[in-house]
């Protein structure tokens, strides 16, 4: 049982009175050190970690050794280039490294600090490119939190409330198969898309005033909601013949996430922009907007920043993508087989408690949500906090998505055992909390 000292209590009270007001997970974590597959609190307690730190220590926490000494020799050499005012070679490196990764036909890349400085950069590109002035998004969608990337988020009424008005920004249904009025997932897959060409397309923005179409291969905040296949496809097809951009958001589900670099892949799409972050700065702020080479370029001063291209950051991000390409067959393979391991066993809470009423995952991207009955589908959301505070209680830490789920999202190079460790405290909390 984890025991919380004063030390750690006087960290939180001191957080309250000097910090803004942000989200907490609903247990007192003060973490001091990390490695590998484990957490260190300030109390001296250790943890499984199910949360990646919110997926950015997609290969292990604190990453590896290979990026820490990558990070230690630049910050002894030049640590703030004034990348996007002077030339380096560092970020142009990495920049390439990160094109080969991509599909073919992508050659430029913005490097920015964060996801939602990403998703901004995006925007505008999508407006430049298209000379349109329109954004498709989708509700229950999580792009971030600066005025332009809020317009897009729509996961819950907290992130925008007061904040509006917001950029032109129309919002579609995205695919919930658990929660749909569709037997098929291809019905509400077809209804999705009809809603978008029959509705918002046909009676309310015409394809002349739409310039992209963004959105979450998985909805990531929003829930880890997986779409049909199909809905994808679509997404493709209406907006190539609409002439409208299709934007991906892979800062949360990219770089490996769900077994793919691009989770995208999985779906057999290219999009026409990427967003990246989390996991590519290798435990550093960065992030990438990445697109095709036909769409054209910035006019200079057109969009810039300061700590773009910071080249700590890009060394641990290019680090951390060598490390990865070396060894891209082996994540894969790690990813599908831990996936099978961690499926089995949600499938499993699925069956045995009324409480979950539903499992779902690509590759590592993996969710139970939690329901106050199978039957009524109601959100479990007092439940869902209990079990996340008895886990952390035992040694394990995750973190909550959407209303009432739980995201399950170690590093990928967590070993089975600890996976199952973990697992065995999310059941037993699981049976605790519904009393069963």
């Amino acid at each position: 049982m984890i025991k919380i000292t004063e030390k750690a209590n006087d960290v939180i009270k001191r957080d309250k009175r000097a910090m803004a007001t942000i989200a907490r997970e609903p247990y007192p974590l003060v973490v001091e050190k990390g490695s590998g597959d484990h957490i260190w609190d300030i109390s001296g307690n250790r943890f499984i970690d199910f949360t990646s730190f919110i997926g950015v220590y997609t290969i292990g926490v604190n990453c590896n050794a290979e990026v820490r000494r990558a990070i230690k020799n630049q910050v002894d050499r030049l640590m703030h280039p004034a990348f996007l005012d002077f030339y380096a070679e560092l970020p142009v490196k990495f920049a390439e490294s990160i094109l080969d990764m991509m599909p073919n036909g992508f050659g430029k890349v913005f490097f920015s600090n964060s996801g939602t400085e990403a998703i901004e950069d995006a925007i505008k590109l999508s407006k430049l490119f298209t000379r349109k002035s329109y954004i498709i998004g989708f509700y229950n969608a999580f792009h971030g939190r600066t005025l332009g990337s809020l317009g897009l988020t729509s996961a819950r009424i907290s992130h925008r409330e007061h904040f509006g008005p917001f950029p032109n920004v129309v919002h579609a249904l995205y695919p919930n198969v658990y929660r749909s009025r569709y037997e098929d997932p291809e019905e509400e897959s077809k209804a999705c898309i009809d809603h978008i060409e029959k509705n918002i397309l046909g009676k309310e923005y015409s394809n002349k005033e739409v310039a992209a179409i963004f959105v979450e291969p998985v909805q990531g905040e929003g829930g880890y909601i997986i779409p049909p296949k199909s809905f994808i496809k679509e997404l493709r097809r209406l907006a190539t013949e609409n002439n409208i951009l299709l934007v991906s958001d892979e800062i949360q589900s990219g770089y490996f996430r769900t077994g793919k670099f691009l989770a995208m892949e999985n779906f057999g799409v290219t999009a026409d922009i990427y967003t990246m972050a989390k996991a590519l700065g290798g435990g550093l702020p960065l992030a990438a907007t990445i697109s095709k080479t036909e769409l054209g370029d910035v006019p200079p001063g057109a969009h810039g920043g300061t700590y773009g291209g910071n080249l700590v950051s890009v060394a641990a991000g290019y680090a951390s993508l060598s490390y990865v390409k070396r060894n891209a067959r082996n994540i894969e393979r790690m990813v599908k087989e831990k996936n099978r391991i961690i499926m089995k066993r949600l499938n499993q809470l699925r069956e045995r408690y009324e409480i979950v009423g539903d499992a779902r995952g690509l590759g590592l991207m993996t969710a139970i949500e939690l329901v106050k009955s199978k039957k009524t589908k109601e959100h479990a959301v007092k439940e869902r906090e209990l079990v996340l505070r008895e886990c952390f209680n035992n040694g394990l830490v995750l973190l909550g998505c959407g209303a009432s789920a739980i995201r399950v999202i170690p590093p990928v190079t967590m070993s089975v055992e600890n996976i199952e460790k973990g697992l065995d405290i999310l059941e037993n909390s699981i049976k605790k909390i519904s009393g069963k």
